[in-house]
């Protein structure tokens, strides 16, 4: 059995000391030496179906140990800590998959390098295109937060269906539910060619900084059910070479970056409906990302070049924009 709250002892700050003597702890003995990314990778069974992945960076500000509580089965910083973070984010994933590899589940396992930098050792594998990747029709990652999420989109581009997310809650039968509000981690960089890629929540929370928190009685649960799980009975629907976005119901652009498609929606239930339409690129597309992606600016922009909001609102209406004006307008 490996110990979740050893591993929360150690910062592991990219290039420090401490996150190597980590991964000479905790990985090498398991998966033996990483690739030449940094990313340790190992295949259970024959030609496995199921990617289970995780990261060993974090986002401290510095390498060394630091000290930790626990109450209730909650784990946090003691409060005489010298440290920025818990660095559940992603250790916890590591853990599940450690004991995943100790109960013999087939699958291939791997543990990122440089998440917390933008993804740099996954999107490195997957230009590497390793032979297990052949077989692959899912990629899960532990890397999200709460209790109940399964992660359909990514930056709102759309990268497991719902049908997968529903047939993993019920081979774990934890309760989880479809959410397309993830932003992003390593199992996004293989959506273009893996069918499934999604993330799932591990029981932590404030991720990132120093009152974030760990729910051992939850990881031991998921533990348990990922062992447990009849991994045979998941649907694998999504074509990966259909790019299908999430807008938010209000707004109406991506609630995550900016995309070009054409605009999902809810239905009077307040279900969501996905757009499965892709326009083609235009110039009017590449303004509205612009928008999407810098709307503060643009609000300035707008500021400096109308002065008067109701003169905006005017030209909008010509547009056709059906424009509700706000009682600070009013």
């Amino acid at each position: 059995m490996h110990s979740l709250t050893s591993m929360l002892k150690f910062k592991r700050k990219h290039g420090t000391d401490s996150i190597k003597d980590f991964c000479s702890r905790f990985l090498h003995p398991t998966f033996g030496f990483p690739d030449k990314h940094g990313n340790y990778e190992l295949v259970i069974g024959n030609n496995p179906k199921l990617c289970f992945a995780a990261h060993y960076d974090s986002v401290h500000n510095s390498g060394g140990m630091q000290k930790i509580q626990i109450k209730n089965d909650i784990v946090s910083l003691a409060n005489d800590s010298d440290s920025n973070c818990l660095g559940a984010d992603c250790a916890t994933g590591i853990w599940l998959i450690l004991e995943m590899i100790d109960a013999g589940i087939e699958g291939v396992y791997v543990v990122h390098a440089e998440e917390e930098s933008g993804c740099i050792g996954s999107s490195k594998l997957v230009k590497d295109n390793p032979p297990w990747m052949d077989s692959l029709k899912a990629v899960i990652s532990f890397d999200r937060k709460g209790k109940e999420d399964i992660i359909t989109h990514q930056s709102s581009i759309r990268t497991c269906s719902d049908a997968f997310a529903i047939s993993l809650d019920s081979i774990l039968g934890l309760g989880m539910r479809p959410d397309p509000t993830g932003s992003f981690t390593d199992s996004n960089e293989y959506s273009q060619l893996i069918s499934e890629c999604t993330n799932i929540s591990v029981g932590y929370d404030s991720q990132h900084t120093k009152s974030e928190t760990q729910d051992l009685f939850f990881a031991s649960a998921l533990r348990d059910s990922l062992i447990a799980a009849d991994w045979s009975k998941l649907v694998f629907e999504r074509d990966p070479t259909v790019l299908d976005y999430y807008y938010d119901r209000h707004w109406g652009y991506p609630q995550r970056g900016s995309y070009r498609s054409s605009f999902d929606y809810w239905d009077d239930d307040g279900l969501y409906i996905p757009s499965k339409v892709v326009a083609e690129d235009t110039e009017e597309d590449d303004f509205l990302e612009l928008v999407c992606s810098h709307p503060q600016a643009v609000a300035l922009l707008l500021k400096d070049f109308y002065g008067n909001p109701y003169d905006l609102v005017d030209e909008l209406y010509e547009y056709g924009a059906n424009v509700t004006v706000t009682s600070r307008l009013a």
